[in-house]
């Protein structure tokens, strides 16, 4: 039960940072997500990938794979310190004038 609950938060976390990314000047690199956006707007677009990433993990559980969930929790970290990343060069280039 941890993995998902981690699962969540980590969705949550990756929703704030991409949406702080955007704001700073960042770009989306899925193409999905990027369809998403256009199609509806950014809010909106990384919310509904977060609606699908909740319902596959979901179904992961529901599927007795719940060892899934805790690799993906890995990629979804993975994600989040990347859209960190992001945010503090974002943040650097417009502090420093650049």
């Amino acid at each position: 039960m941890p993995a998902i609950l981690i699962f969540v938060y980590l969705q949550v976390l990756d929703f704030l940072t991409t949406m702080v990314g955007f704001k700073l000047g960042a770009s989306e690199a899925s193409p999905f997500i990027i369809k998403l956006i256009h199609s509806t707007s950014p809010v909106m677009g990384v919310a509904a990938s977060k609606v699908v990433g909740l319902v596959l993990g979901s179904v992961c559980l529901a599927t007795n794979k719940s060892h899934l969930v805790t690799w993906i929790n890995f990629w979804y970290a993975g994600l989040v310190v990347w859209n960190l990343f992001m945010i503090f060069t974002a943040a650097s280039r417009l502090t420093l004038g650049h």
